[in-house]
């Protein structure tokens, strides 16, 4: 499969922040057949790159101290070709800075907002990481989805902030949905999850990764040390469950049923 192709604003990489890098890479790298690359320690923190079939598909990183108190997460990072204007932008539109735009060296520029609901994204400028290398496959990601519970505020913050092009996918009281892009050319979602997101939980971003059998793979992570979120189940899009890991990083699989499943997550 040739490499994606990422546009500005769309979703380019996606890391975890974690308070054991070890035994994150244990548990992924046996659910999904990942291997890992370290980062030079003073240039990059250590910071780790996971790889499937020798395509990078991404990265883990360990907590600084001051952020131990913090639950372990995934981060989504949205692509920009010009990190300076799209930090005016997020900012014009009510976003709120944690890390303003900083020069990782030799590889880009990132920063760290909250949109308009109150999750966290990353943005991305690349001059040399130019993101995930594979998608679409057992592996790696095959969706984004922002569970927000401020859904038209949120869906007007990412038209403005990151240049969107939406399509309505639903609009029922039981289910509001819009897209970057439409159809097979979307490329992340977000959804009214007011009434779906326990009492509690913020609004976030979640990523869901493939699998060549949904099943497999949960009985899989459970043997690893995770825990299983909700079951899974079949809908229009494939069989979806979600998990977390077992430092608490949630994260959520999806096994596309034209494959059929034969084969155990890898």
């Amino acid at each position: 499969m040739p490499k994606p192709e990422i546009t500005s604003g769309a979703p380019c990489w996606a890391d975890l922040m974690t308070s054991d890098v070890e035994k994150a890479k244990a548990f992924y790298g046996e659910l999904f057949g990942w291997t890992y690359e370290v980062g030079d320690q003073e240039k990059y923190g250590g910071y780790v790159t996971a790889w499937k079939d020798g395509e990078q598909v991404a990265g883990l990183m360990s907590k600084m101290p001051e952020q131990a108190t913090m639950p372990d997460v995934w981060t989504v990072y949205l692509s920009t070709d010009d990190i300076a204007a799209t930090a005016q932008k997020i900012e014009a539109a009510g976003g709120q800075v944690y890390v303003p735009p900083m020069e990782v060296p030799e590889q880009g520029h990132m920063a760290m907002y909250g949109d308009a609901g109150g999750a966290a994204f990353g943005v991305w400028q690349s001059t040399g990481h130019t993101g995930f290398g594979k998608v679409m496959e057992p592996g790696s990601p095959v969706w984004f989805e922002n569970f927000t519970r401020a859904y038209e505020p949120t869906v007007k913050f990412y038209q403005d902030a990151l240049g969107w092009e939406t399509d309505v996918m639903s609009d029922t009281p039981e289910f509001r949905y819009t897209t970057l892009g439409a159809g097979m050319e979307a490329k992340a979602g977000i959804m009214d999850a007011a009434n779906e997101l326990p009492e509690g939980v913020p609004s976030n971003w979640h990523i869901y990764w493939g699998v060549a059998d949904a099943d497999a793979a949960i009985e899989a992570a459970a043997k690893l040390g995770g825990q299983v979120i909700r079951s899974a189940e079949d809908t229009p899009f494939g069989r979806m469950a979600t998990l977390a890991d077992p430092l608490g990083a949630v994260f959520l699989i999806n096994q596309d049923l034209g494959q059929g499943g034969e084969q155990a997550a890898e």
